[in-house]
């Protein structure tokens, strides 16, 4: 069966339906007090009104404080078995000042549905929704059984995805695939490259927020001691940014390696990223000294985003605060980089300096999902029939998504979002003047549509 080619008021209905999301203002935030839960029911309320076939086929269940869970039962009757499409319904906030449109237009300008959240990623939840509408009208039924599921606080690091995957251990629900935003389909991904690639997240780093307090004598600026609590945080600061972690190479950055070298028409970096056995020392050191995303890609990173000192310019503070963002590479956890940190901070401050770490948020790496298995194969096989002549590649994903929790679960957690991202694409995400072209919009559509017919 194949319900990919949309008649027009197929497309002018997923156009309508993306505008109508896009209007619910669900911004989500840590602090319950400052969500407009109204709409938050607004737009569940909205998903039943604008898909009727899915509401009127599926099991539908709340779990957590905002998850949404749509169940579709399998024409197989593999009971016990499921698939997972996944992606989250809030968005995050939106300094209207800086936009040059409402931030919740909602309209279409110029071939672009603009508003915020049309990238992240209530497009790619419109477009998986709108792909199993379309297949349940026109007579498609899965064949295992498909959840499709939905958290309102993903952009806040909240529960209710996490709540999701407990769900599935209570019902002893096995899951045999997950796909959730993370990867796009870009352009100039690799020096030497020039077809357009999908990159499928299969891994994330861990994410580690952590404050650094270093204690100091409080008093008046005239009489400064050697070393202000302030001095002594700009020496922690130092010591981290100086002392990197040592490069390590994780599988889906071999895989990704591999595949851009395989087709890369530089015929040194052909070499270079081909031969790893011989050149790994090279490309380790390469990392270092480029720094940006390769560094990334290859190392546990730390970066020192905040710091906070006394509140006036003549009074000396009793404490400095360093707030680090750590993200994990590979073996590395949670509590080696504390470890660690603690270490270089003891260190730099002095025997006699007080120190004290506070975990603020942590998680560590995910597993590395599995591609030498039928799953990834069919992943592949759908991108390749919606997007012909691009590459498909296995990557590690340096952002954290909700899919990390399905990983307790399943080892075939697959990070991509189904659709072209242009670099200005990529910048939109959490930026301003966030919007998705029309054209987008529809090939993700298809991209799920072709997805369904193979599962």
């Amino acid at each position: 069966m194949d319900f990919s080619n949309f008649t027009d008021y197929d497309r002018e209905k997923i156009v309508n339906d993306m505008c109508r999301m896009i209007q619910c203002k669900t911004v989500s935030n840590i602090d319950d007090s400052l969500v407009d839960w109204e709409e938050f029911e607004k737009f569940r309320a909205l998903l039943r009104e604008i898909f009727p076939n899915i509401y009127s086929s599926c099991e539908f269940f709340r779990v957590g404080k905002s998850g949404i869970v749509h169940k579709l039962s399998g024409s197989q009757g593999n009971k016990g078995h499921a698939l997972v499409l996944m992606a989250h319904y809030d968005v995050v906030p939106a300094e209207k000042e800086k936009w040059t449109f409402e931030p919740f237009a909602g309209d279409v300008v110029d071939g672009y549905i603009r508003g915020r959240g049309t990238m992240d990623t209530k497009g790619t939840l419109c477009a998986c929704l709108e792909a199993v509408e379309i297949g349940l009208k026109a007579g498609w039924k899965p064949k295992q059984d498909l959840y499709l599921c939905f958290s309102g606080e993903e952009e806040i690091n909240g529960d209710s995805c996490k709540n999701i995957v407990e769900w599935f251990e209570e019902q002893e629900i096995s899951v045999d695939f997950v796909l959730d935003e993370g990867g796009a389909i870009v352009e100039n991904v690799f020096p030497g490259v020039s077809k357009p690639c999908a990159m499928v997240g299969t891994a994330e780093k861990g994410s580690v927020y952590m404050d650094i307090e270093i204690k100091g004598n409080a008093g008046h600026a005239s009489a400064p001691p050697k070393h202000s609590a302030l001095g002594l945080a700009a020496k922690v600061i130092c010591q981290i940014e100086k002392k990197a972690c040592p490069a390590a190479l994780t599988m889906p950055v071999r895989q990704l390696f591999k595949i851009m070298s395989k087709n890369n028409k530089n015929p040194l970096l052909k070499f270079l990223f081909g031969n790893l056995w011989l050149t790994k020392p090279l490309v380790k050191l390469a990392s270092s000294l480029m720094g940006g995303e390769l560094n990334a890609l290859m190392h546990t990173t730390c970066a020192v985003t905040m710091c906070q000192g006394s509140k006036a310019y003549n009074v000396l503070p009793s404490s400095a605060v360093i707030g680090l963002n750590l993200r994990l590479l590979g073996s590395d956890s949670v509590e080696k980089s504390k470890a660690r940190i603690e270490k270089i901070a003891r260190k730099a401050v002095g025997k006699k300096a007080q120190i004290n770490l506070k975990m603020v948020s942590q998680n560590n790496p995910s597993i590395e999902s599995k591609t030498d298995c039928q799953q990834w194969n069919t992943l592949e096989k759908v991108i390749n029939k919606t997007w012909p002549d691009i590459l498909v590649s296995p990557y590690l994903m340096m952002a954290c998504s909700d899919s990390r929790h399905y990983c307790r679960i399943t080892d075939k957690v697959y990070r991509f979002s189904g659709m072209f991202m242009s670099k200005e694409d990529r910048a939109m995400i959490h930026g301003v003047d966030e919007r998705i072209s029309l054209e987008t919009l529809i090939e993700t559509v298809r991209f799920y549509s072709n997805l369904l017919v193979e599962l």
